[in-house]
Formats: structure tokens, C-alpha cells, sequence
């Protein structure tokens, strides 16, 4: 309604006058019919203030979200990318460096063994033998303000000098321990889709072990009459024969690599997966090389509950499942002798597929991605020897 001048005002005003205070000639009356019709015009402002406020809200919820909502995807940084520095190659063997956008699908990660970079580098990454035997110093200029070294080894700590030396040196470490800062083991199972699941040996690449005419077979390159695992060797062939390959008996066919293992193990029933060491986790590529070759590994290492932590209970026998090493070998001829009972130790096979890192450059890139994850962390690892020999 529009407000105007004059007569009109005038006129409007009496009219709001009659809505609002209607006449009568009894003043109470009058008053009392004036309060309920003042409260009818609250109620009726309170509706209308109510009903914009529900159109303003409805509005909003129904439009177009995307033409409303900033595009969360475009306004994210993209993953910060980490320049990684290899401070000297394992063993001291060039290696062509990986892409690890195409090989593992690691993005934003810079390899590089320039040390001209040590001052832009995010990370440096240390492998301990050429520490430990001073094949490669350590640098001598200050480390860079929120850069981050990283201890990697993968040896025992049996086979792992020099450690007291590095105390409080490094803010990560990278290991086959589960409980490292980056963990990579030798080698892990991963499941397989129930609907994928095959034939017995179409995840895990399998003969038929319980028909293979050969029995027992070790291969070993690092010979040491005071190993425990020669020991066993020596208590297990009064017993069962076991064919020796490797520096310290016949050549592997084919080379020693551990695809020649492989190939090697397929030809036996059983195959000593024995460490050089006994300690938390160390459990290595003997271990997954019977398991691709499908033959049972017969295991010497950690305890048998750090095994089952890698695989099922029946996918491996270990020396400290019986009494005695004759205890043992008894077992593997029964099992020779009766397939059926053999099959209970390869029957999980179908379930899982083997997966191994490759050294070392699946080494770098996950050290790279790990480092990207936990970049703004900045403690060091205060008691390395401790940790790593308990």
C-alpha cells in the first residue's frame, strides 16, 4: 500500500485507526478489543518475518550447489613434491634411478644423486654399510633447517656394525622392522578378491608340490660354521637327504639370482629358508622365494608367531615346531608319503599373491612418499642400537 498526501493520509490514518482500536463507546471494552488486536498484528509481523526467513533458506539449499560451493579440488595445493637425496648407492653399485610417477605410482617425488641439491633437498637418505665402513662420510656441511636423514638397512642386526656411532644422528629410519618410521619388508602376501580366486596356484605360482620326486633343497652363499643355521644343517642330514647349492655347494642352474632360486625350488617339495640371524622380523627373500616356487619353506629365524604375522599358521614348518631336528625330519617324509597331508600346507596358496619390493629403487620412492607425508616432523631417533638389536 502506498502512502500519499493530504485527504488521502488523513484518510488512511483513520482507517489504520478503525483496524488497529475498533469503536465502541464502553472504554474498557474498547481498551481490551484494542490489546487483542495490536497482538493479531505481532503475530501476523512474526509470520511474515518467519516466511522470508524460510524462502531466503530454501533458496539457498535448492540452488546449484557447484554455483555456490568454491571447487574444493582446484583450490587445494597439490601434493608437495620432495626432493629426495641418495647419499651413496647400496654396496657402492650404480643404479639408474626410477620414475616413481611411472613405475609406482608415487607422485611428486624428486631422486637425485647429485649432492650439488644437499642444500634443496627435503630428505637425504643413508644406507648403513657404506656409513659403518666409511666408504661415505656423512656430510660435513650443517644439516639444512627442516631437512630430514633417513637410516636405511636391511641386514641383520647381527651383520649391522657401528651402530653406537649414530646415535641421535637421524630422524627416521627405514627397515624390514614393522615398527620402523618407514616399513618395507622383504616380502608380504596380499589377498586376493574372492571372485578372482582360481585353480590352486593361479595366485601364488604353484606345481604340484605333492608330486614332485625331489625332497629337500638349500641354497646358501654365506657359508659360517658358527651360524646356527649350519648347525641345523648338520642335524638335518643324518636324517633326510638335502641338496646344497650356492658358493658353498652346487651352482644354482641358470645363476643365483633369485629368480634362478625360484626356478631351482619348483623341482622340491621343501626348501630351508634358514636366516643368517635370529631377530625381530628379519625374515628375507629365502622365506619368499620357496613361496613363489611353491614349495614348502621350512623356516629357521624369528619365532614362529613373528612369522604369522607375514603368513597363514600352515604355510611354513618351523624348526621350533618339533623337539628335536630328527622330530622334523620324520614330518617332512611323512608328508612326502602322503600327499594329502602335504596339500593342508599348500592349500592357502589360492587366497594370496606375493609381493616383493624391488631393491632399491622401490626403496627410494616409498622413502619419498613417506617423507612427503610426514613433512613439518622433526624428532631424532635417540637410541638407535637399542631399538634396532632388541
Amino acid at each position: 500500500m502506498t502512502l500519499r498526501s493530504g485527504a488521502g493520509s488523513m484518510e488512511y490514518a483513520a482507517n489504520w485507526k478503525s483496524l488497529a482500536c475498533p469503536s465502541t463507546t464502553n472504554w474498557s471494552q474498547r481498551k481490551r478489543r484494542c490489546r487483542l488486536a495490536l497482538g493479531r498484528q505481532r503475530r501476523l509481523v512474526g509470520l511474515c518475518v518467519a516466511s522470508v526467513v524460510i524462502l531466503v533458506c530454501l533458496k539457498l539449499c535448492l540452488s546449484d550447489p557447484l554455483s555456490q560451493a568454491p571447487d574444493i579440488h582446484h583450490n587445494l595445493p597439490p601434493p608437495p613434491d620432495v626432493t629426495l637425496l641418495i647419499w651413496a648407492q647400496p654396496f657402492e653399485r650404480s643404479r639408474t634411478l626410477p620414475d616413481c610417477q611411472a613405475r609406482y605410482d608415487i607422485s611428486g617425488c624428486h631422486l637425485t644423486e647429485d649432492r650439488e641439491e644437499y642444500w634443496e633437498a627435503d630428505t637425504v637418505v643413508f644406507h648403513h654399510r657404506e656409513i659403518a665402513t666409511h666408504v661415505s662420510q656423512l656430510p660435513a656441511d650443517p644439516r639444512p633447517r627442516a631437512q630430514k636423514w633417513i637410516w636405511m638397512n636391511f641386514e641383520s642386526p647381527s651383520h649391522t656394525p657401528g651402530l653406537w656411532e649414530l646415535e641421535g644422528v637421524f630422524n627416521l629410519t627405514m627397515t624390514y622392522r614393522s615398527d620402523s618410521d618407514i616399513f618395507l619388508p622383504y616380502g608380504f602376501l596380499v589377498p586376493v578378491p574372492r571372485r578372482s580366486q582360481g585353480p590352486p596356484g593361479r595366485a601364488v605360482p604353484l606345481a604340484p608340490s605333492s608330486r614332485r620326486p625331489r625332497l629337500v633343497a638349500w641354497v646358501i652363499s654365506n657359508w659360517s660354521e658358527a651360524q646356527a643355521r649350519v648347525a641345523f644343517y648338520y642335524q638335518l642330514v643324518r636324517h633326510v637327504r638335502v641338496d646344497v647349492f650356492g658358493r658353498a655347494g652346487r651352482a644354482v642352474p641358470g645363476g643365483g639370482g633369485g629368480g634362478g632360486v625360484v626356478r631351482l625350488a619348483r623341482r622340491y617339495q621343501f626348501y630351508l629358508a634358514l636366516e643368517n640371524s635370529q631377530h625381530t622380523d628379519y625374515i628375507t627373500e629365502k622365506l619368499w622365494n620357496a613361496v613363489l616356487a611353491g614349495a614348502v619353506p621350512v623356516v629357521l629365524g624369528p619365532p614362529r608367531d613373528n612369522y604369522e604375522r607375514f603368513l597363514p599358521p600352515e604355510a611354513f614348518i618351523h624348526a621350533d615346531d618339533f623337539p628335536s631336528v630328527r622330530g622334523l625330519a620324520r614330518y617332512l617324509l611323512l608328508l612326502h608319503t602322503y600327499p594329502a597331508l602335504l596339500r593342508r600346507h599348500l592349500a592357502w596358496r589360492r587366497s594370496y599373491r606375493v609381493q616383493q619390493p624391488a631393491f632399491w629403487g622401490e626403496h627410494f620412492c616409498a622413502a619419498c612418499r613417506a617423507v612427503g607425508d610426514l613433512k613439518g616432523r622433526t624428532n631424532r631417533v635417540a637410541h638407535l642400537a637399542r631399538w634396532f638389536r632388541s
